[in-house]
């Protein structure tokens, strides 16, 4: 096969693509409330496009990634690609709307599950590969997006999800595709599944081969293909699968140059592997990646390749120490045949431009780089590495002095916090057993068999907006906004005494974000204006920067939580978010270890829950959805951060005495490997996604003992449709096979804020209906 010769020196992984000003998103959205049609929405997204490829071009960049546009899911994206979509959805006829029915689901189709991109906040739709899965390559989108940079003159690299990476998250199910797992398989991602999967090499292999062919056909010079999967812990079998399939694909004639792009970590024996077929390049995280740039000394094989190396952090903040980053590439220099730099992971982690941030103090803003000032960073030291280091002498002198202004911050430390959490001891984060907890709560709370309730949000209206936006703007001041909020708890409290709840919420109308909230009056954070970050679909969330010592500044939530308690006789819970989420959904301080920033954020949340108790409330929940989230990717690492975050969590909640009930909830990721440490938190009441799952965590909760209260959600609020009595009727049957009714409560998967109130007002009602029917036949 001819050798390609083209190569590139700087580049991005991957970049965001809702829009600067979520743009994408709100087109959508429109599209899904019917008032644009498809033309238009696919001449917005085209019109984004083509503005992101031409900034990136002008910004220095030499080899511009595309195919990372996608209208929901960039997994998702792979599966159509492939022809992978279940077979529930193959009756719809219309193209775009049986991909988003695959994505959210409609009134008859239950869409495909969601769970956490690896360690981020970003979420993925699980594909689901049954035994009668017949793949065929539908390659139009990724072609039609190369054809678009092309015609502009951009030098285009296509990027692809690859098959080791595709098949390791996906889900092995029955073969009637309904999504129902078959009694041998356990969740999605577990070495026995993938292994199964990965036999399904040899029916995709051959379309990646097809697919490279007809983008090299197209005029693509590289093809980037994502394997994040090879940072993981692989079986010697699963090695085997890399060498040969890299070995398949390396042997395409007329194929664009390949390079194989790994982050969140390091590629351990997968590198070796790699470098031993004839792949061209390979990307490498160097910010992640723990070995560091000495480990690729021993691999001589790379002084054919091409190494990316990824100097430049894709997933936080934080300005990059330039001089740093130069003596690594210069390190990697004598390992690589060529080196190109770049981000150390696609950009779709981070906010598009600090230029949008008008709040930000002069010092900390010189701290950061969002997605414009990474690839700005990146040019810089690719500039140094073509025509020397005193090319960029000015940037080197500005790096240097924002680095030593933010050493010397005094905002960074705060003696009285600190002295605090040195002065605590053991019994801090420990409360009595819970047996003694069940019967003081019983006899305080007294609540019916199957108690039901909800996660925290109710939908968050316009008139909420507005008030929101009105109180920003000073059209309004801080009475009036008190006000129209107290008014929202007020209904929403009417509406669950009128549905028939048992433990009531006051719908959070006053919070922007779960973890953004709660930043806002910490001192050490700042909560950006228009940091937007996709997390999954449309929804974006703003990640609040933490850049200094937590402290509390006031009581947070005893105001709102209080007024929704004096309007009912029956419990409302207080809601707080937990430390590690907290953590997990932000940008977080890169000066100090993780666990010293989740005791601070621990002790802060503490200090709410006992100011909860005081005010009379007797059920407080602290959410960590996020602890699975964090869970490193390595087997050898996960057993201590699994210890530190169990320990914030019970720090944060051992504060108040055994009669108040502590909830927390968890959604949307992979249970299995954190079943034990669910187990650790001690919270009195879990509540965890299960509707996509059909209940399989369930049976892992009892695997490991678990005897506390459990409410396995019973309907998925990610998706537009409202479950039937029946349905949920059938999934507590399932549920009560695993857990008794004593201990069982019944919830929805998550919070409501982003569903519509009539959608919420028949779910729940439905809800309601199925716990009476259940409750009765007990």
């Amino acid at each position: 096969m001819e050798k390609h010769t083209v190569t590139f020196s700087a580049t991005v992984l991957g970049t965001p693509r809702t829009g600067p000003r979520r743009e994408l998103k709100r087109a959508i959205e429109s599209y899904w409330a019917g008032t644009i049609d498809q033309v238009e929405l696919a001449s917005i997204a085209r019109t984004l496009r083509e503005q992101h490829l031409i900034e990136l071009r002008d910004a220095g960049l030499d080899s511009i990634p595309v195919g990372t546009f996608s209208y929901y899911d960039h997994v998702l994206d792979t599966a159509v690609l492939l022809g992978a979509l279940p077979e529930r959805v193959a009756g719809i006829a219309d193209e775009l709307d049986r991909y988003f029915a695959a994505a959210r689901g409609d009134a008859t189709v239950t869409p495909l599950e969601m769970t956490k991109w690896f360690d981020t906040n970003y979420h993925y739709l699980v594909p689901e590969i049954t035994p009668d899965t017949t793949f065929a390559l539908a390659p139009e989108k990724l072609l039609g997006e190369l054809a678009e940079a092309v015609a502009l003159g951009i030098s285009a690299r296509p990027v692809v999800v690859g098959p080791i990476t595709f098949l390791k998250l996906s889900k092995a199910v029955g073969s009637s595709g309904s999504g129902a797992e078959s009694e041998s398989e356990s969740e999605s991602g577990s070495e026995s599944e993938s292994g199964s999967l990965l036999d399904r090499l040899d029916e995709i292999v051959p379309l990646y081969a097809d697919l490279l062919a007809q983008l090299g056909a197209a005029g693509a010079e590289w093809v980037q293909i994502d394997e994040p999967a090879l940072v993981t812990d692989l079986t010697a079998a699963e090695l085997d699968y890399v060498r040969s399939t890299y070995d398949r694909l390396a042997a395409v004639t007329g194929r664009p140059s390949i390079l194989v792009a790994s982050y969140f970590g390091d590629l351990g024996a997968a590198l070796h592997v790699l470098a031993g077929t004839a792949v061209d390049g390979i990307a490498i995280d160097l910010i992640a990646g723990t070995g560091g740039v000495d480990s690729l000394a021993g691999v001589p094989a790379l002084a054919n390749k091409l190494v990316v190396a990824g100097v430049v952090d894709g997933r936080n903040v934080w300005r990059t120490d330039l001089d740093a980053a130069l003596s690594t590439l210069g390190t990697l220099l004598g390992s690589a045949g060529t080196v190109a730099v770049s981000t150390s992971c696609s950009l779709l982690h981070v906010p598009y431009t600090l230029d949008v941030e008008p709040d930000l103090d002069d010092n900390l803003r010189s701290w950061l780089a969002f997605g414009a000032e990474k690839i700005a960073e990146v040019t810089v030291l690719a500039r140094a590495l073509r025509n020397g280091v005193e090319t960029v002498s000015a940037e080197l002198a500005t790096a240097r002095d924002a680095l030593a202004n933010r050493r010397s911050d005094p905002r960074l430390h705060n003696t009285t916090v600190r002295a605090r959490l040195d002065a605590l001891g053991p019994d801090s984060s420990r409360r009595a057993p819970a047996a003694e907890r069940r019967v003081k709560q019983s006899e305080r709370l007294d609540l019916p068999a199957l108690p039901t309730t909800t996660i925290g949000s109710y939908p968050q209206t316009s008139q909420i907006r507005i008030a929101r936006a009105a109180r920003r703007k000073g059209e309004i001041d801080e009475a009036e906004y008190v006000r129209r909020m107290q008014s929202e708890i007020a209904d929403v409290v009417a509406l669950q005494e009128k549905l028939g709840l048992d433990v009531l919420v006051h719908g959070e109308p006053e919070r922007n974000d779960m973890v953004q909230y709660f930043a806002e009056q910490f001192d050490g954070y700042f909560a950006t204006a228009n940091g937007w970050v996709q997390s999954y679909g449309t929804r974006c969330v703003r990640p609040p920067i933490l850049y200094g010592d937590v402290v509390r500044r006031n009581p947070m939530t005893v105001e709102w939580i209080t007024y929704a308690q004096s309007l009912t006789s029956k419990p409302v819970k207080g809601m707080l978010t937990g430390p590690v989420t907290i953590l997990a959904w932000s940008f977080v301080r890169d000066d100090q270890p993780l666990p010293d920033s989740a005791r601070q954020v621990a002790l802060a949340i503490r200090d709410e829950t006992v100011d909860l108790q005081a005010s009379g409330i007797r059920i407080v929940q602290v959410d960590e959805p996020a602890l699975r989230e964090l869970l490193p990717l390595r087997a050898a690492d996960k057993q201590a951060y699994l210890d530190w975050a169990v320990e914030a969590f019970r720090l944060a909640t051992s504060g108040v005495s055994d009669a108040t009930q502590i909830h927390t909830h968890l959604c949307y990721s992979e249970f299995g490997e954190v079943i034990d440490a669910i187990a650790g938190l001690d919270a009195d009441v879990t509540s965890i996604e299960a509707a996509r799952s059909h209940m399989e965590v369930l049976d892992d909760l009892n695997a490991v003992g678990f005897d506390l209260g459990v409410g396995p959600g019973v309907y998925d609020i990610h998706s537009p449709r409202v479950p039937s009595i029946e349905e949920i009727v059938v999934s507590l049957h399932a549920a009560l096979k695993a857990v008794p009714a004593e201990r069982l409560w019944v919830n929805p998967d998550c919070g409501l804020k982003t569903r519509g109130a009539e959608e919420v007002g028949a779910s729940l009602h439905n809800l309601v209906e199925a716990a009476i029917l259940v409750r009765a036949a007990l």
